[in-house]
């Protein structure tokens, strides 16, 4: 997963990424960047990155990012899902599978 900081956030070029939100001395976003890290490894057709919202307020008032650790499923350009309860890997592969290939339900 690449860091990306909040300038390089607007510019992401990929159809379909997973935007991954988190603070760095937040454990349960310690264990959702694990569990993000394996699907990663299982579905590399859908690009992913993280950014660590202490250092982008504007994004994270622009996208009204609540709490962390945070997920945003992009599909061109426009946010497809997104997520604070990260359940399990399994969970997360077939959302993510599901949503980067299915334009029906968009």
């Amino acid at each position: 997963m690449k860091e990306l900081q909040e300038q390089e956030l607007e510019l992401i070029k990929e159809d379909v990424y997973l935007l991954y939100l988190y603070t760095p001395f937040c454990g349960t976003c310690q264990l959702a960047g694990k569990m993000l890290s394996v699907v990663e490894e299982m579905l590399p057709q859908v690009a992913y990155y993280k950014n660590n919202v202490n250092y982008s307020p504007t994004f994270a008032k622009a996208y009204k990012i609540e709490s962390v650790p945070c997920f945003l499923l992009f599909k061109d350009g426009k946010v497809v899902e997104r997520g604070y309860a990260f359940h399990s890997v399994s969970y997360l592969y077939d959302m993510i599978k599901q949503k980067a290939s299915n334009t029906s339900r968009l």
